[in-house]
């Protein structure tokens, strides 16, 4: 291992697409090697200009807009998924809702319907006001906007756009979602000491998060015994197992850039192996190193991915948690 991976970290992910309401009709979004892709707006910019003018901004230009905004965002690794077993369901009238009751301004909702709030989705914001049972669609940031009150004003509508942005990514479905965190995750993978003392608890809650499940599933162990640390410098990291009973603790060290090169493209638990690290990335042929028991050394595996639908030449269409890909020694 050197001390940088070979190749870009989306190496290992094929192209994903879906479809969503864009003005009359559907239209497709596409993200490949990295970048989210318009195809049905071959000149997405010169659509801006328009809408600056007046004009009305089409749905898919806006997702890209949210998509770039939040491509260095910590709190997407909060909201985002675990896991295939994490999936987060996020329908596009539910962003027609946030957004109409985003138009309409804080104001008392006196007939709630039944629905619940997700937290996740409030993490990093303001806590939004949100009678017992109401849609999590309506809920409200708490900044109150008063006449004569420019900033609290500017505080609701920042927070409204957020809010609104991120129920839109997550509607693009699971693959889009776990695309989000890997370039999220290697935005800030590699920045200096100083830069990442100030992340650190961050990127380490939402590391273990994710590496926690599958360490259950690896050794039996119980998800709250996982003990992560960040590993800075050359090689993969460390693993080991200390203590018995309670007092049992699964110890690693991996670095933040696990999450994008590892995580993301499904690959952590493989032929029982817990991947650690890629040594050649690719799709859907790949080689990594890979750990049989804590306190090993890991050893390269050669791995191959089945294609979640052989007709689509490797592309995933509406990606879901279903369509997570799958690695086969």
């Amino acid at each position: 291992m050197t001390d940088r991976p070979n190749g870009a970290w989306f190496d290992c992910l094929p192209a994903c697409e879906t479809s969503l309401p864009c003005g009359t009709g559907r239209h497709i979004v596409r993200w490949e090697a990295g970048e989210l892709r318009l195809l049905s707006h071959p000149d997405p910019e010169a659509e801006l200009v328009l809408a600056a003018l007046g004009g009305e901004k089409a749905r898919c230009v806006e997702v890209a807009q949210a998509w770039r905004r939040h491509t260095e965002d910590l709190s997407v690794l909060t909201i985002g998924p675990r896991g295939p077993a994490d999936e987060i369901a996020v329908s596009w009238s539910d962003v027609d809702a946030a957004e109409r009751a985003a138009q309409r301004g804080p104001r008392p909702v006196p007939h709630p319907t039944s629905g619940r709030v997700p937290r996740r989705l409030m993490y990093g914001t303001p806590p939004p006001t949100v009678a017992p049972g109401q849609p999590w669609a309506q809920a409200q940031p708490r900044a109150q906007a008063q006449p004569g009150n420019p900033e609290a004003t500017e505080d609701r509508e920042r927070a409204a756009r957020r809010r609104n942005d991120m129920l839109s990514l997550l509607a693009l479905g699971y693959g889009f979602q776990v695309r989000l965190i890997g370039q999220v995750a290697e935005a800030h993978a590699d920045l200096p000491e100083e830069a990442m003392e100030k992340i650190r608890p961050s990127l380490v809650a939402a590391i273990t998060a994710r590496l926690a499940p599958v360490a259950e599933e690896w050794l039996g162990i119980d998800p709250g015994q996982v003990v992560l640390t960040l590993h800075r410098g050359p090689g993969w990291g460390s693993a080991e197992l200390t203590g018995r009973g309670e007092q049992r603790r699964l110890r690693v060290s991996l670095p933040a850039s696990w999450l994008a090169r590892v995580w993301a493209a499904g690959l952590t638990l493989t032929g029982r192996h817990l991947v650690v690290a890629v040594a050649r990335p690719g799709w859907p042929d790949a080689r990594v190193l890979a750990l049989r028991a804590p306190g090993t050394e890991p050893v390269p595996l050669d791995v191959h991915a089945t294609d979640p639908d052989p007709a689509s030449g490797g592309l995933d269409v509406r990606p879901d948690a279903a369509d997570a890909p799958h690695w086969d020694i």
